[in-house]
């Protein structure tokens, strides 16, 4: 863990001895009463957190300081046919470790549908996915997480169009759809300096022809990510990485 974090209602609570947290404070980093650590507030301020003392029963009591604001996000917009539930958990964790502004799952024609019932999404394993690459990445924010029936269903809602609080989403975002059937140039080559980017990626079957069709009509740009057939995570993060280049977040 590269920083310590806590939700809002924990604040004052004792961790007990069975919280990850407190086994990687101890156990781990070797941290004592009068120690201090890096911490922070899910959606909150980061800073400094102390060691009150180690109680008995192996529970640390704790002060926070918390005075800095978290890393800025990220203008990107990522857009996934719902993966196997195996990678799902891993790209929450990746995508959230960049700090994008959101992840969209969605349904596809050529994906299994089986994988849209995936638990990680109702039982608390996707929230606790994306804490997983925030604590990576020294942050306290997560990317919002929707999912939707249908790439039909998202193209008519364009989430992108409806700025997050506290985002200001100007210029218009690029919309890119990252795919090697018939593209019409290459990621590589993008030119996109300060513009806000939504990528849409198929299943690991890629989209159909009639999805294509529609990704056209909606003013998406089909970019190729090179001549290989890529693993879905892999073609997440090679995307994310090649928008955060071509828009200037890497810099």
């Amino acid at each position: 863990m590269n920083i310590i974090l806590f939700e809002a209602e924990e604040i004052g609570k004792p961790l007990s001895r069975r919280d990850g947290r407190t086994i990687h404070l101890l156990k781990v980093l070797h941290k004592k009463a009068g120690d201090v650590f890096e911490a922070g507030v899910l959606g909150g301020q980061t800073g400094a957190g102390y060691i009150d003392a180690v109680g008995r029963d192996g529970s640390v009591r704790y002060t926070l300081d918390l005075k800095n604001d978290p890393p800025p996000r990220h203008p990107i917009r990522l857009a996934l046919g719902f993966p196997r539930p195996i990678q799902l958990r891993r790209i929450l964790r990746d995508l959230s470790n960049f700090g994008i502004e959101a992840i969209d799952l969605l349904g596809t024609d050529l994906g299994e549908k089986s994988y849209r019932d995936s638990r990680l999404l109702g039982d608390g394993g996707a929230r606790q996915a994306l804490i997983e690459g925030a604590v990576q990445a020294r942050d306290t924010a997560l990317p919002g997480l929707a999912a939707f029936s249908s790439l039909d269903e998202w193209l008519r809602y364009t989430p992108w169009a409806k700025n997050a609080p506290g985002t200001t989403w100007t210029p218009l975002p690029l919309l890119i759809a990252p795919d090697n059937v018939r593209p019409e140039g290459s990621m590589t080559r993008l030119a996109a300096a300060g513009r806000p980017v939504v990528l849409a990626i198929g299943c690991e079957r890629g989209w159909s022809d009639r999805e294509r069709d529609l990704l056209e009509e909606a003013g998406f740009s089909r970019l190729s990510l090179g001549s290989r057939a890529l693993k879905t995570e892999t073609a997440c993060i090679a995307a994310v990485v090649l928008a955060l280049e071509k828009t200037g977040g890497l810099g």
